[in-house]
C-alpha cells in the first residue's frame, strides 16, 4: 500500500506541474490537480461467494425498462446477470417482456401480472419506473417473490429492493475526467432529471472537483422528470453533447441509457473523450464503433445484483443480500478496459479506498 500511495502522489504531483492529461485550456495549462488522499487502507475484499445452487426448475421473469436488450447500458447489465445465473444454476425457463416508450402505468402492471400469473418466480422489475406498479401488483401475488432495481420499496414483504451507491462510482469517474481533460472542462448528460440520475451527477461533480477544484462542469438533462423518453433518444443525446463540446468540454460522462449512443457519436466526431455508465461500455457490441473514445465506464453492478438475487431466491436466503451495493463490496466501480486509464489507477484507487472506508462521504444530491 505504501508503494501504491507513493506512486499515486508522484503521479498527482507530475500532473499538477504539467497541467494534467497532457492537454491545455485557454491559458494552455490544463487543470491544476490536487493530490489524492493518502493513507487509506484498501477495504477488506468481499467474502468469496458460495458455489452456485442447482436451480434447474426455476422459472425467472424479467420486465425490462425502456430500451430492453441491446441498450448497451442498464438493461444489458441486468441481462448479463440473468444469463450468468442461467449458465451456472442450470435453469432455462426465462421470460423477458419489453417496455414501451411513453407507456401507461397500467401497461407496467399488466406486464408484472402476466409474469406472476404464468408462475414465474422470481419476477424482476428492471428500473425505478416500476415502483408504483410493483406496489400494486406484489400484494396480489403473495406467493411470488419480486425484486425491483433502483427503488427502495418498503412495507411489501415479497418485494426485495436492489439499490446502489451510484454517487460513489460516479465520484471515481469524475476524478478520471478531471485528470484527462485538456480544457479543464467536462460535461455530464443525464437521461431524465430524477433523484436517481441526480446521484450520478452529484458523484461525478464531487469527484471532478476533488481532483481539480477549478474545473468547469456542464451538467444537462435530456428530459424532465416523468418523461422517460430521455433514456431512448440518441439524437437528443447527440444534440446535448454537441452543445457541451462546442462550449469547451472535452470529456463527457453520460447516465442516459440508450441515449448515450448519441453522446458517444458526438464525442467521436469531435475527437474528445467519453465515459460510459452501468456496463463496461468499451466492450459493448452495440457501441463498438465508438469504443476508441470511451476511456472508462462507471460500473453499476446490476449484473451482480441480479445474479445474487436469483441465487438467494434459489437458496431461500434473501437475508444474505446487502442493503446497498456500494464500493465496499464492489457493487459500483470503474472500468479499465482499453488501457486508457492505466496510469491513473493508483490515484483513482486511493479515492476508492477512502470512500469505501468512510473517510470520504459522497453526497447523493448535486
Amino acid at each position: 500500500m505504501a508503494v501504491l500511495l507513493t506512486g499515486a502522489l508522484a503521479l498527482s504531483g507530475c500532473a499538477k506541474d504539467s497541467g494534467g492529461g497532457g492537454g491545455n485550456n485557454a491559458s494552455g495549462q490544463g487543470c491544476q490537480l490536487t493530490a489524492p488522499p493518502a493513507g487509506a487502507p484498501a477495504p477488506n475484499p468481499p467474502q468469496p461467494p458460495p458455489a452456485p445452487p442447482n436451480a434447474k426448475d426455476m422459472r425467472v421473469g424479467l420486465a425490462f425498462d425502456i430500451g430492453g436488450r441491446g441498450d448497451a447500458s442498464f438493461n444489458d447489465a441486468s441481462v448479463a446477470g440473468l444469463d450468468r445465473a442461467k449458465s451456472e444454476m442450470g435453469f432455462s425457463d426465462v421470460k423477458e417482456l419489453d417496455a414501451g416508450a411513453g407507456e401507461s402505468e397500467d401497461a407496467k402492471q399488466t406486464r408484472l401480472r402476466q409474469l406472476a400469473r404464468e408462475g414465474y418466480i422470481p419476477v424482476i422489475a428492471v428500473g425505478y419506473a416500476y415502483a408504483d406498479a410493483i406496489k400494486a401488483v406484489a400484494p396480489e401475488y403473495a406467493g411470488t417473490k419480486f425484486a425491483i432495481i433502483d427503488e427502495q420499496v418498503d412495507g411489501v414483504p415479497n418485494v426485495t429492493p436492489l439499490v446502489f451507491a451510484e454517487e460513489q462510482g460516479s465520484f471515481l469517474v469524475g476524478v478520471i475526467a478531471a485528470h484527462r481533460s485538456k480544457n479543464c472542462q467536462v460535461g455530464f448528460v443525464g437521461g431524465v432529471r430524477t433523484p436517481l440520475i441526480q446521484k450520478f451527477q452529484a458523484g461525478f461533480e464531487a469527484g471532478a472537483k476533488a481532483a481539480a477544484p477549478s474545473i468547469k462542469i456542464d451538467s444537462k438533462y435530456l428530459t424532465p422528470a416523468g418523461d422517460f423518453s430521455g433514456f431512448q433518444d440518441p439524437n437528443k443525446g447527440a444534440e446535448i453533447a454537441t452543445g457541451q463540446l462546442e462550449e469547451g468540454a472535452d470529456v463527457i460522462y453520460h447516465a442516459a441509457g440508450a441515449s448515450g449512443k448519441g453522446v458517444f457519436s458526438s464525442v467521436k466526431q469531435s475527437g474528445a473523450m467519453a465515459i460510459g455508465v452501468d456496463s463496461d461500455q468499451y466492450n459493448q457490441p452495440t457501441v463498438a464503433e465508438s469504443k476508441d473514445v470511451i476511456i472508462s465506464s462507471m460500473l453499476k453492478r446490476v449484473d451482480l445484483a441480479v445474479y445474487d438475487y436469483i441465487s438467494a431466491v434459489a437458496r431461500d436466503d434473501l437475508g444474505s443480500l446487502p442493503k446497498k451495493f456500494d464500493l465496499a463490496i464492489d457493487g459500483v466501480g470503474y472500468s479499465k478496459s482499453g488501457g486508457k486509464v492505466d496510469d491513473l489507477v493508483p490515484v483513482v484507487d486511493a479515492y476508492r479506498n477512502a470512500i469505501a472506508n468512510g473517510d470520504i462521504k459522497v453526497s447523493d444530491k448535486p
